[in-house]
């Protein structure tokens, strides 16, 4: 089932180096083709995806948003180590790492697919296409001063926000920055997205829960430069008159999972309170 795996870890984290290394022995001890890449070197990453059967993600949720960088858009499953802080996406922790593996490796699991959106930014330089498995952030930039951002949903007039931004989040990022700005939590398999203001000023506040099909698009108008943040990892600095357009991609991003799919309620009270 498995002959070429990948593990990306965090080059910051040295138990993430450590374990990186420790897992490479183990995994070629058992006959399989292993390489290893920082999931800081995006190119590196990338390259290392032919042919791979299996990406293990050795660090936090921040690690798995760059890993699905490198994977998108292929199908190669990830399984994430978690050595960060919360970890909704990680799979292992470190103490059971060396058992739940080796049942993965023997064929045991289960795929648990994400939606994905794609983001295409048109402004000065043409047309750029993004993934986000977590959200797609457009905001002001460094200088402290609302963003205008007129909004349409599947071509029909919604609003212009005024405030700090906007963000799309996916299930899978209802988690993360969209939750602390006061959107909802979705299950992690759910299709539709969210769109929901940043601090808005005298405008609209309420967040949307929008069907997968739904196209948004976002028209910034500032005096000031804005930026676009795909993941927190990709971000531009874009200019009054950029358009992005948002929608559901095509593509998903495939955990290889060996917890049962019902842990997720169980863990996810945990992981809000900080306990791992």
């Amino acid at each position: 089932m498995f002959e070429k795996i990948g593990v990306i870890y965090h080059p910051m984290n040295e138990p993430a180096k450590k374990l990186t290394r420790k897992l490479e022995q183990l995994l070629s001890g058992k006959g399989f083709s292993v390489w290893t890449c920082s999931s800081w070197d995006g190119e590196a990453a990338r390259s290392g995806m032919s042919g791979t059967d299996l990406v293990l993600s050795v660090g936090g949720d921040g690690t798995i948003l760059r890993t699905a960088q490198a994977i998108i858009p292929g199908k190669t499953p990830v399984t994430g180590i978690n050595l960060g802080k919360l970890g909704f996406m990680t799979e292992l922790n470190v103490k059971e790492v060396e058992d739940k593996l080796t049942r993965i490796l023997k064929g045991e699991g289960w795929i648990d697919e994400r939606a994905l959106l794609e983001a295409r930014l048109f402004d000065g330089d043409g047309s750029r296409l993004f993934y986000a498995l977590n959200d797609v952030v457009v905001a002001r930039g460094a200088i402290a001063r609302v963003v205008y951002i007129k909004t349409t949903i599947d071509d029909k007039p919604l609003t212009t926000y005024k405030g700090d931004g906007v963000i799309a989040a996916t299930a899978t990022g209802s988690t993360g920055y969209a939750l602390a700005a006061g959107g909802p939590i979705l299950h992690p398999q759910s299709r539709d997205f969210i769109l929901l203001p940043i601090l808005p000023h005298l405008s609209t506040k309420y967040c949307m829960v929008l069907p997968s099909s739904t196209k948004v698009k976002l028209d910034v108008q500032t005096v000031y430069p804005a930026t676009i943040s795909i993941d927190g990892h990709t971000n531009l600095q874009i200019n009054s008159g950029a358009v992005i357009e948002i929608k559901r991609s095509k593509n998903t991003l495939r955990f290889l999972r060996i917890n049962p799919e019902s842990s997720f309620y169980s863990s996810l009270e945990k992981k809000l309170k900080g306990k791992q």
